[in-house]
C-alpha cells in the first residue's frame, strides 16, 4: 500500500498560508543556491548610488514576492496535476530571487517594500483567478508576466550604479532564470496574450515599480 496521501483543499490552503508567511516574514528565507553576488567584491559607492541601487533591488524583491504569490495561487485552482506541478517548481526556483535580492537589500543598508503583503494579497488572487478560469489561460499568464519581468531586469541592469558588480550578478542570473520559466511555461501550452493585454499589464507592473522603489 502506498505510504502517500492525496492532499485536500484544505491541506493545499495550509500549506499556502504556510508559504505566505514564509514569504513575508523578515530574513532570508531558505534557498537552495548560493546568491551569484558571494564571490564578487562589494564596491565604493557613493550614498546615491547606494540608495539608487537599493531602490532597483527593493523593486526586485517585490517583484519575487509577487512571483510567490502568483504561482501559489495558480497552483491552488490549477486543473491538471501536472500543471500545478510546474507552477510549484518555478515557486521554488522563485525563492532563491527572493533571498538573493533580500540579501542584496541588506548589505546596501535598505530594507524590502513595507507593501510587500498587499502585493502579496493582489497576485495571489489574480493567480488563483487565472487558474479558475483555465490552465491555458494561467500558463499564458504566467508567461506574459515573466517577459514583463525579463524587461524589467534588463532596464535594471543599464540603470544600475556601473561599478556596482554585486547587484549586477544577481539580476543576471534572475534574468536567465525568468527567461526560462517564459519560455516552458509556453511551451508547456500557456496561451500567447494579444498585445493590448500586455500593455494593461505593463502599466500595472510600472506603477508597481514605482511605489516599491519608493517604499
Amino acid at each position: 500500500m502506498s505510504s502517500h496521501r492525496q492532499l485536500t483543499g484544505l491541506d493545499r490552503l495550509l500549506l499556502q498560508a504556510d508559504r505566505a508567511l514564509r514569504t513575508l516574514s523578515p530574513g532570508p528565507p531558505c534557498h537552495e543556491r548560493p546568491s551569484p553576488a558571494k564571490a564578487v567584491d562589494e564596491a565604493e559607492l557613493s550614498d546615491g548610488e547606494r540608495r539608487h541601487a537599493a531602490g532597483l533591488m527593493r523593486v526586485n524583491h517585490s517583484g519575487e514576492v509577487c512571483a510567490q504569490a502568483l504561482y501559489q495561487g495558480q497552483a491552488l485552482t490549477a486543473k491538471l496535476p501536472e500543471v500545478r506541478a510546474e507552477m510549484e517548481h518555478a515557486a521554488d526556483e522563485e525563492i532563491d530571487h527572493l533571498a538573493w535580492c533580500e540579501q542584496r537589500l541588506d548589505e546596501l543598508g535598505s530594507r524590502p517594500s513595507v507593501l510587500n503583503p498587499l502585493w502579496y494579497g493582489m497576485s495571489f488572487g489574480i493567480g488563483a483567478a487565472a487558474g479558475k478560469i483555465s490552465d491555458k489561460v494561467s500558463l499564458g499568464f504566467l508567461a506574459a508576466t515573466e517577459e514583463q519581468v525579463c524587461k524589467h531586469l534588463e532596464g535594471h541592469l543599464q540603470e544600475l550604479p556601473e561599478q556596482d558588480e554585486k547587484s549586477r550578478a544577481v539580476v543576471e542570473q534572475m534574468l536567465v532564470d525568468e527567461a526560462k520559466h517564459q519560455h516552458a511555461a509556453l511551451e508547456a501550452g500557456g496561451a500567447r496574450f494579444p498585445g493590448p493585454v500586455k500593455g494593461l499589464m505593463t502599466l500595472v507592473s510600472k506603477a508597481m515599480t514605482s511605489v516599491s522603489y519608493r517604499l
